[in-house]
């Protein structure tokens, strides 16, 4: 699902969008191209604020992650983009989070991000 132009894009710095929707709405949360490490269909990126995401994300799990970079090649010209769907969770310890800490020792949380569906929006 997770195709070798999105691990490209990851490749080079570019700013991530999440987007969690809770009771009072949509919210909309950065982070940058090089904290996502992709297992297999997830995305796991490191959490040090994140609070109000991980408050919609415990209401309601459902994610959007936007992503890209003008230094990849998209399907006209140079600069490319993803949309991720998919669903969240906060992870505080385990496999997953080990690897990240050992990677970002400043996080407090991992989001791991599922996968559901990633389309190339460029």
């Amino acid at each position: 699902m997770i195709s070798e132009k999105f691990l490209d894009v990851i490749s080079h710095e570019g700013v991530v969008s999440l987007v969690t929707c809770g009771s009072d709405g949509a919210h909309v949360s950065n982070t940058w191209n090089s904290y996502l490490v992709i297992r297999d269909n997830k995305i796991l990126i490191p959490a040090a604020g994140m609070r109000k995401t991980q408050e919609n994300v415990e209401q309601n799990d459902k994610i959007k992650v936007t992503l890209g970079s003008r230094e990849v090649m998209g399907y006209r010209s140079m600069g490319t983009g993803f949309l991720v769907e998919g669903t969240a969770k906060f992870l505080e310890s385990g496999e997953e989070y080990d690897l990240m800490k050992e990677k970002f020792p400043w996080l407090s949380r991992v989001l791991e991000v599922t996968s559901e569906s990633v389309k190339q929006t460029l």
